[in-house]
């Protein structure tokens, strides 16, 4: 590396390091860590005003798995690993229904609410444990992990189990993409025969069905026979959700029998939605394409979400390590000074998370049912690593 790459990717770390321990970890325990009743409260304004006391129970998960990461991976702060086991605990004794299939939001005290046809609760509560396990060395919680991914799958394959969406039978690229980090980060404490046939099963979903190189992408959805679904619906590209594959898959590669093909794979899907999601005219990545040029349905298509953002400035940084290709370098410096300039506010803590196309903020909140402290935090703290990595390996 050149002397000014090495100073731009110190830089890159020192700053995600300062801003993850004393920005954005700081706002979640002061604002958002409910200490009556356990769990984490979301719905924040931008100062950190809570606005709704309803919890999402994605993000007991996310930041119970957050708080764990945290703890290993940064520093070793029993508030962050109470706060993890706070979250789990709130999860255990509330967010689970009779059937087993956990809630989508509660109560600030845990009373139902709303449950959804998901499973991605489910998913989130199952890295808490696992990390957890890790940070706390309570293999229980491996164990509790890896018997909620055994209920997961089960729920899947139950038919009439989970409400179907449509009428319409397919494959969807969401629950595909959510399995190879849900089981990166379970082989950390725990294995089973059944977590390497999952890891196989989404890589066959992906390349046989839902990755298409006559559009250069992955779907959100397809058929069952894998072909197009021919509507605005089966048409949508979701960049974000692609270019978070990518790393996901680059993070699994070494548990496949040929990691190079799987790296291969990454990097292809990469390269594509990048070029699908970058905004040429005002920078960002964009929520939405369609496949065949027509103009997305969805109303926000054309806005900036945060998290679209992290993603890949993370997907970056993990090819840039892989392949030492310094085009990667270059789309991290762009999705990283992107971000840090429009999502970045500079009067208070945090992230905002939704900005009109031109960079604008369209609300100003720091957290709400879908928002909160996961893809930020994971980034700073992934990002660090990343950087680090870079960095010490081209010092040997």
């Amino acid at each position: 590396m050149t002397e000014s790459q090495i100073q731009y990717l110190s830089a890159c770390r020192d700053r995600y390091i300062s801003d993850l321990v004393n920005d954005v970890m700081p706002f979640w325990m002061k604002n958002g860590l409910d200490r009556v009743n356990g769990g984490v409260y979301t719905c924040l304004d931008r100062d950190g005003t809570l606005m709704d006391t309803t919890k999402s129970v994605w993000f007991q998960g996310r930041f119970g798995f957050i708080a764990a990461y945290a703890y290993n991976e940064i520093e070793k702060n029993p508030e962050w690993l109470a706060a993890s086991r706070s979250c789990i605990d709130f999860i255990e004794k509330h967010c689970i229904d009779t059937d087993g299939h956990m809630f989508f939001t509660v109560t600030g005290d845990g009373q139902p609410v709303q449950k959804r046809r998901y499973v991605f609760s489910e998913c989130f509560a199952i890295i808490a444990m696992a990390e957890y396990a890790k940070a706390s060395g309570d293999m229980s919680y491996a164990a509790k992990a890896l018997d909620l991914f055994h209920h997961t799958r089960e729920m899947l394959a139950t038919p009439g189990f989970l409400p179907p969406k449509t009428t319409a039978k397919g494959y969807s690229h969401s629950i595909t993409m959510m399995f190879f980090n849900v089981i990166v980060v379970l082989k950390k404490v725990t294995d089973s025969p059944e977590l390497d046939e999952q890891l196989k099963e989404s890589l066959r979903i992906i390349e046989t069905y839902l990755l298409k190189d006559e559009y250069k992408t992955i779907l959100e959805s397809v058929r069952e026979d894998g072909s197009l679904d021919d509507t605005i619906a089966g048409r949508v590209i979701n960049p974000g959700h692609c270019i978070e594959t990518s790393w996901f898959l680059m993070d699994a590669a070494p548990m496949f029998e040929d990691p190079a093909h799987v790296r291969e794979l990454a990097l292809k899907i990469l390269d594509w939605d990048f070029e699908w999601g970058w905004d040429k005219e005002y920078g960002g990545l964009i929520n939405f394409r369609d496949c065949k040029g027509f103009p997305p349905q969805d109303y926000s298509q054309d806005m900036k979400f945060w998290w679209p953002q992290c993603e890949t400035i993370i997907a970056s940084l993990c090819a840039y390590k892989l392949t030492g290709d310094e085009k990667y370098l270059e789309m991290h410096r762009m999705a990283n000074d992107w971000a840090y300039e429009h999502f970045n506010d500079k009067e208070y803590p945090e992230w905002y998370g939704y900005l009109h196309r031109d960079g604008t903020v369209a609300q100003p909140a720091k957290g709400n049912i879908f928002k909160g402290p996961f893809h930020v935090p994971r980034m700073m703290i992934r990002a660090w690593m990343l950087c680090n990595d870079i960095l010490s390996a081209n010092a040997e």
